[in-house]
């Protein structure tokens, strides 16, 4: 490994089915250093940056359940309380790494590289949304549970075979280990060595399904080990943890030991989406409580502080600019031509059929009058 305080050791747990899951932290609720030995190697200037992020994932999480409420977004599954199991994970990666993310993980997206304006877009449905330049190596979030892992699974396997130096790495829900594509694609990957990383963010619920009452596993990490798959689990509030660990899978893989497979414990603290969702018919006062004493941007602020690296000004200043940001974002998706019939007739086929020229000729002339 290349750091040998690492979080986990990767390759001892490779073929372990006796592996302990217990669960990596280093930062506890109060912002103290609980495990100092498997500390990060990040500069100041690199922990300031990462708490910046996750910022403003909650600030954009805040204007844009606004934004969707005014009816200026579509479709938005909120990101609140998950902000370093996305934010710091990501952090551990590379801008040539292969990412495919959720519903929910726009925040990585963003910071991989697409534009919050085309992010937004996508939200609404809009075809602008989905056209990614070649540089950027992404695809568009997923919404058919678990379908990513297939996806991810198919690049990694890709890159192994053009012997690329760089990962896939890919998010789902705890609800997406209850589906085929999860299985599928982990064992596949494991089978053939490929570099991926395989995130579960284990938020719960599956909607309104608690994770207990959809496997009757202890651990969603333990999965890993039908497939061949070192795994492990790690306190997804603490931000610190959470890159330490995604650093470590990203060193592993990438050195040509096949997937690995993260269980991040983490809460949501809005509801699933905000297309009727109502966490209150599920989920107990008492339960959201425990979580937001557990909040990811508390517990790295008081850490911050601490060090003499944050202040609450430093913070109020970085609000004010990433509403400014969201609001010019928003303004440039809606300078966007409204879409037409003809637009998605258009990218249906790469060569169109004759049924679909037609169609074309018709909804053109509409579209005329």
């Amino acid at each position: 490994m290349a750091n040998n305080k690492a979080a986990v050791n990767f390759d001892k747990l490779l073929g372990d089915e006796s592996q302990d899951f217990k669960t990596v932290q280093i930062l506890d609720e109060t912002g103290q250093v609980v495990n100092p030995d498997i500390m990060p190697d990040l500069s100041d200037e690199q922990l300031v940056e990462l708490m910046k992020q996750m910022v403003w994932s909650r600030v954009l999480d805040q204007r844009a359940t606004a934004l969707n409420r005014q009816g200026r977004l579509g479709f938005y599954a909120p990101t609140a309380g998950q902000e370093a199991s996305q934010l710091a994970s990501n952090f551990a990666m590379n801008k040539d790494d292969f990412l495919f993310p959720g519903y929910r993980d726009v925040p990585q997206l963003v910071q991989h590289g697409l534009p919050l304006s085309q992010a937004f877009l996508w939200s609404r449905g809009h075809i602008e949304g989905n056209k990614y330049p070649e540089s950027l190596k992404a695809m568009p979030p997923q919404i058919i549970i678990g379908a990513q892992y297939i996806q991810a699974m198919g690049v990694a396997v890709g890159m192994k075979k053009r012997q690329s130096k760089n990962a896939v790495y890919v998010y789902t829900g705890d609800g997406g280990t209850s589906q085929g594509d999860f299985y599928e694609g982990i064992n596949f990957a494991g089978a053939f060595k490929a570099p991926a990383i395989f995130v579960v963010q284990n938020n719960g619920f599956a909607i309104s399904v608690p994770r207990e009452k959809q496997t009757a596993a202890v651990t969603l990490a333990q999965k890993g080990v039908a497939a061949g798959i070192p795994a492990i689990q790690v306190d997804g509030m603490d931000s610190l943890a959470v890159y330490e660990v995604m650093k470590e899978a990203r060193d592993f893989t990438t050195a040509g030991n096949g997937p690995v497979l993260i269980e991040t414990l983490t809460y949501r603290y809005g509801p699933h989406t905000l297309s009727g969702d109502d966490p209150t018919r599920y989920r107990t006062k008492e339960t959201d409580d425990i979580w937001l004493k557990r909040d990811p941007l508390v517990r790295m602020r008081r850490f911050l502080t601490n060090k003499g690296l944050w202040s609450e000004d430093q913070e109020n200043e970085l609000i004010d600019q990433v509403k400014a940001a969201i609001k010019e974002a928003i303004n440039e998706a809606d300078a966007i031509p409204k879409q037409k019939v003809t637009d998605f007739l258009k990218v249906t086929f790469e060569e169109q059929p004759q049924n679909i020229q037609e169609q074309i000729t018709e909804y053109s002339a509409k579209e005329s009058n």
